[in-house]
């Protein structure tokens, strides 16, 4: 059965073996499923949802209860006080930036206190590119403290808080394409109380990426006033074809969605197209999903490291704060092979041959892996890196485990070919 996928003995040896040392980590995994999936249950039915709710609205979108439900429900959720949740918000990037001009005017300064922020960011922001748009040509000020071993450095966030003059500190939770390890949920919640204690008017923002479900808690449970991500990751399950979403108090998701809209309109405004059963299904099956992902990409971990792969972050039995894997493969050439032979894994597009390109806010040539229902959706099984050293292979995905064992396994198959 598994040679008809070209999967040889060896492999299939290894990985009975590391799936039986797993169990007790799987195990784990689906105790924190449960506990999402009771917070995703109780909240839709406190809501009342009904079939109703996910009739099409059409025009301006006016008066779409199930709209209103749906953000209600993510609220909930995450124990905040409002959300927008929309299909007007084309990527992660896009929510972060509706959510920094919304909530950034000129002369206001903005710190990551996480280091150097993902590369579509940095355009954003304006430390890359030549956008006469961005953050710093409209007057925004921006500053940096880097991280110290994968933490934050308390003592310099201390000093320059103190100075004052600060509107908004951002988090990124994940690890972008840096070598750092992603920020679990008390590291944030411990750097939150300190700021907050510190001075209570500091906007925190936290670029949450990855990283719902994979915790008990989200930032907005700690102190967090507001975090973002893209339906085409965790919470949309694979099942959301495009969205995003931003969480947190109620006077700045109106900032925000002033933003996205119109001011004076807000959240009042905006056509479902039709996504709101999608939107619904996704964060339904969105606790079971992230599992499946998690327990792919510890097999993962533990599969490369049987086969002399020993550069992977992180290990497969280190505590995870988001979903990415990392398999730092030393050349260019050794990453072009590892991504091609993950699209060889892929339910679409096997039959292709991914090559290095430019791309739109990226730095460097980037090789990218993804035979997903969606495009571009990276919580289907992907893989991803720039042609830059340490080559490192950024892999996420897998919407049941099934499909993402199998992925790995004739990912390596076709690498050790």
């Amino acid at each position: 059965m598994y040679k008809e996928l070209g999967i040889n003995d060896n492999i299939l040896e290894k990985a009975e073996k590391v799936e039986s040392e797993l169990k007790p980590i799987f195990e784990q995994l689906e105790e924190n499923c449960l506990k999402s999936s009771i917070k995703v249950l109780k909240a839709f039915q406190k809501n009342k949802v009904s079939t109703t709710d996910f009739n099409e609205i059409t025009g301006y979108g006016y008066y779409d209860a199930g709209r209103e439900k749906l953000e209600k429900i993510y609220a909930d959720i995450f124990k905040a006080e409002d959300a927008l949740v929309r299909p007007q918000i084309m990527s992660g990037t896009h929510a972060l930036t509706i959510a920094l001009f919304g909530l950034l005017k000129y002369g206001d300064t903005m710190i990551s206190i996480s280091g150097e922020p993902y590369d579509t960011l940095k355009s954003v922001i304006g430390l890359t590119g030549n956008s006469e748009n961005s953050l710093i040509q409209h007057g925004i000020k921006y500053e940096q403290i880097e991280l110290i071993e994968d933490d934050f450095d308390y003592k310099k966030i201390e000093e320059r808080v103190r100075k004052g003059g600060i509107k908004l500190i951002e988090i990124q939770r994940s690890r972008g394409y840096s070598q750092r390890k992603s920020l679990n949920i008390d590291k944030i919640e411990k750097i939150i109380k300190i700021i907050k204690e510190m001075d209570p008017k500091i906007i925190i923002m936290v670029d949450n990426c990855y990283g719902e479900f994979v915790e008990e808690k989200e930032p907005t449970e700690v102190g967090a006033d507001l975090f973002i991500s893209s339906l085409m990751k965790n919470l949309g399950a694979g099942i959301a074809t495009s969205g995003g979403y931003v969480v947190g108090k109620k006077y700045i998701i109106n900032k925000v969605a002033e933003r996205l809209t119109a001011p004076c309109v807000g959240k009042d405004m905006g056509a479902n197209f039709n996504q709101l059963s999608s939107y619904y299904k996704g964060i339904f099956m969105a606790p079971s999903v992230v599992k499946s992902v998690l327990k792919t990409m510890i097999f993962a971990s533990r599969m490369l490291e049987e086969f002399g792969f020993d550069k992977v972050s992180p290990k497969f039995n280190e505590k995870r704060a988001d979903i990415i894997q990392t398999i730092e493969l030393k050349t260019e050439e050794k990453l072009i092979k590892f991504c091609q032979g993950l699209q060889k894994a892929s339910p679409i597009e096997s039959y292709v041959v991914p090559v290095p390109d430019d791309m739109p806010g990226y730095q460097h040539k980037e090789i990218m892996a993804g035979g997903s229902f969606t495009p571009g959706s990276t919580i289907e099984l992907s893989c991803d890196g720039p042609l830059c050293e340490p080559y490192t292979a950024y892999m996420q995905g897998g919407l049941t485990y099934e499909y993402g064992k199998l992925g790995i396994m004739i990912a390596i198959n076709n690498m050790i070919k």
